[in-house]
């Protein structure tokens, strides 16, 4: 999986100390949260002094937005990399998130998961979720074939996928990707149902 997961301690590598210390960052907040997850502790797992730390990111919620940028685009470039390595198609969504669910250090949507402890303290997080939410209808959108009704079909797709998303992070996975998949055909088969009539005719008397 694209995401990043450290191999080993991050102090211990040989990255610059900015890029040390988004990754610290990155798995903290991602495994034990935002509020969870203190700046002594990144700095001490990082391998940086405070100065450093400071230097790089001049608070917490410089941090936090340097993070949720990061995470955007690695999750969104393994998710487009496991959908075409499943076929394409909106039939490849369900067996991609399958991929994520069943990674050990699943935890949800990161976005969600920011926003519900900091969206009052830090509204920007807001922000970053609807550009994060945005971009995965693009994707979807961008799987199904032109026609009318591309973007709500694809609209309803995402929505049942950040469903699937919370549910399997309360450890339901199954019923997560079953759910999801019935959706999707569903939605799937409404969408060219509808594209084939269209192509028809308006069905109005001439």
């Amino acid at each position: 999986m694209a995401i990043h997961k450290t191999a080993h301690p991050v102090s211990e590598s040989r990255r610059p100390a900015r890029e040390r210390i988004l990754l610290t960052a990155h798995d903290l907040f991602y495994r034990e949260g935002i509020r969870g997850t203190g700046i002594d502790r990144i700095i001490a797992e990082s391998g940086v002094t405070k100065v450093t730390f400071y230097r790089h990111y001049p608070s917490k919620n410089a941090l936090i937005e340097a993070y949720l940028d990061y995470r955007h685009g690695q999750w969104m470039d393994w998710f487009q990399d496991a959908l075409r390595r499943h076929g394409g198609g909106v039939e490849a969504i369900v067996p991609a998130l399958q991929e994520w669910f069943t990674k050990p250090d699943f935890r949800g949507c990161a976005f969600i998961n920011t926003m519900g402890e900091m969206g009052a303290a830090l509204p920007e997080t807001v922000q970053w979720l609807q550009r994060h939410k945005a971009s995965i209808r693009k994707v979807i959108e961008n799987l199904l074939p032109a026609g009318i009704g591309r973007k709500p079909t694809a609209d309803a797709i995402a929505l049942g996928i950040d469903g699937a998303v919370v549910r399997a992070a309360g450890g339901e996975i199954a019923s997560a990707l079953k759910g999801l998949s019935l959706l999707i055909v569903c939605l799937d088969r409404a969408y060219r149902y509808r594209q084939k009539n269209e192509g028809m005719g308006d069905g109005r008397p001439r």
